[in-house]
């Protein structure tokens, strides 16, 4: 019992004092100090080569065709409209003939 709760003291000490944040931290080596740094660059690197290959596979599956018609798709959605106030269908206002 009292080592649980001296597990349960520590933990609780660990979430409520954090260390410094040690995500970006980079090892201490003797190659380089850029050892992070060089790991994020490649991560990127990998990423946005996944990127380009997932855009040429979409490319030649034929997904980016006939764009301008595409973009004409939700505006043939019928849906209620929530953003006219109603003032704005008063016919009696628009149609007074003063115009």
């Amino acid at each position: 019992m009292i080592r649980l709760a001296a597990l349960l003291f520590v933990w609780l000490g660990a979430l409520a004092f954090p260390a410094v944040a040690l995500a970006h931290d980079q090892p201490e080596t003797k190659q380089s100090r850029w050892v992070m740094a060089d790991w994020m660059m490649d991560t990127f690197f990998i990423f946005s080569g996944l990127a380009v290959v997932a855009f040429l596979a979409a490319w030649k599956a034929g997904h980016f065709q006939e764009l301008d018609r595409m973009g004409g798709i939700p505006l043939l959605v019928q849906e209620e409209d929530y953003y006219t106030p109603e003032w704005a269908f008063d016919e009696e206002e628009w149609f007074d003939g003063d115009a």
